[in-house]
């Protein structure tokens, strides 16, 4: 069940949510990126609470092992839970989704309007880890989305199907919740080597 042939066939199969689901992300840091008043309030509160906790990581007896730590138990916890908090119609994993864009977008525009390069941000600071860690967290949203939608199936007395289909999205989840966790796994482990010594130069 946990194979990764397992796995994606699996995201073969919930194609459209995905899509959605990277539709929502790239909403979200287009709204960071131009965000005011409100929208950038909610944005500087989320990235002032990142700053706190990356200057104690910093000052830690080991740096590296400590941004490790908290940036895979961070993430693998957020990751696990938006798929099953999806169970709450799908609202969470759809929020998820926009703030986390909306983080992403305002950090690299407002860094970008401060003399730094869009292109060195996004090489340096976000690629060598974000190219794993940001699928994961947009397949971790699609499958909270998944299990919303059978949610809101359910409403219908007609589906008879329902208890079945249940089956099979609970059984996915579960599959993409194992590597999901993988791949933060690797993520944080790059996070904290690559990018880390990237952005110290």
């Amino acid at each position: 069940m946990l194979r990764l042939s397992t796995f994606i066939r699996d995201l073969m199969s919930i194609k459209k949510t995905l899509l959605f689901a990277v539709l929502l992300f790239a909403a979200g840091v287009a709204a960071g990126w131009i965000s005011t008043g409100a929208l950038a309030e909610l944005v500087n509160q989320q990235l002032s609470g990142l700053k706190e906790v990356s200057g104690n990581l910093q000052n830690s007896k080991h740096p590296q092992w400590s941004f490790f730590g908290f940036i895979f138990l961070n993430n693998s916890i957020k990751g696990v839970l938006i798929v099953y908090l999806g169970l709450l119609v799908g609202i969470l994993p759809v929020m998820f989704l926009l703030v986390n864009g909306m983080v992403i977008g305002y950090l690299v525009h407002s860094l970008s309007a401060q003399g730094e390069s869009i292109a060195d941000l996004v090489i340096r600071g976000l690629l060598p880890h974000g190219i794993i860690e940001i699928p994961a967290i947009i397949i971790a949203c699609a499958y909270g989305i998944k299990m919303g939608s059978w949610v809101i199936s359910g409403i219908y007395p007609r589906r008879r199907a329902w208890g079945r289909e249940g089956e099979g999205v609970l059984r996915k989840s579960v599959t993409a919740a194992f590597w999901v966790v993988i791949l933060l796994f690797a993520a944080a482990i790059i996070e904290s080597t690559v990018t880390y010594a990237l952005m110290q130069n």
